[in-house]
């Protein structure tokens, strides 16, 4: 038996075993023993991973890839089940869990967003997105591409760009090229209002051509003690730890 990708589940299947080798290689098996994979599909990465002698299980929401992996892996923990909804902490006992997979582009930011929202027990992801998402996530400030994703995941992450995949080993091969990163977390709690630095971050974004005097207008930021010069820089200009001061002093 083989499964059919199915396009409504953004699914492109990785043929190449050497890549599949290479994303399990990148995981660095510290301070935890459990691994989680989403979107096995037919296994490629799932082969590798079992070799690693770890607490693996996998998260996969088309019925006919859990019958191929049921047949293939008996031994394997499969739940059927959409990652997006899943409950972490009860599913795993609120144990530290890796996350790694090659992701279905169509969800792949809202499983990063997922991933920052169990960050106390998420401390290590390593997953395949599509090349230009990959390179937001890394992404700098000064860089165009440099936005909410890059600062919210930064904030709480350690992101590096891992190496660039082609579009000839998936199959259906997508049309765009892929990007393997790696997140290692640096933290599990910001010192200021986190609810506040999301909003921050995301006003400030949502008008990125904006200074922040003008995007951050809700939040009266003539309020509070902010440097002139601050206030008339543009949200790309930003580093995350400015973000993090920048919230600090509206919260005062």
């Amino acid at each position: 038996m083989s499964v059919k990708a199915k396009k409504h589940l953004g699914q492109h299947f990785l043929k190449d075993e050497n890549i599949a080798k290479q994303i399990v290689d990148a995981m660095r098996w510290e301070g935890y023993e459990q691994a989680l994979e989403i979107g096995p599909g037919m296994g490629v990465l799932t082969q590798f991973l079992i070799k690693e002698k770890k607490k693996i299980s996998v998260v996969e929401i088309d019925s006919e890839s859990v019958e191929y992996l049921n047949q293939h892996y008996p031994e394997l923990p499969i739940y059927a089940e959409d990652f997006l909804r899943m409950n972490l902490a009860e599913k795993f006992k609120n144990e530290p869990i890796a996350v790694i997979g090659n992701f279905p582009y169509n969800i792949s930011s809202q499983i990063v967003f997922k991933v920052i929202e169990n960050r106390n027990q998420v401390p290590e992801m390593v997953g395949m997105f599509q090349k230009e998402v990959a390179e937001r996530i890394c992404a700098k400030e000064g860089s165009k591409i440099y936005g909410i994703l890059s600062v919210l995941t930064q904030a709480y992450f350690k992101a590096e760009y891992l190496f660039t995949v082609d579009e000839n080993v998936f199959n259906p091969p997508p049309k765009v090229k892929s990007g393997v990163i790696r997140l290692t977390r640096i933290r599990e709690k910001l010192e200021v209002d986190e609810k506040l630095f999301f909003q921050v971050v995301k006003a400030a974004f949502n008008q990125r051509r904006k200074t922040l005097r003008n995007a951050l207008k809700s939040l009266n930021l003539s309020q509070h003690e902010i440097e002139e010069n601050f206030l008339n820089l543009r949200a790309e200009q930003l580093s995350v730890q400015q973000f993090v001061e920048l919230t600090g002093k509206i919260s005062g």
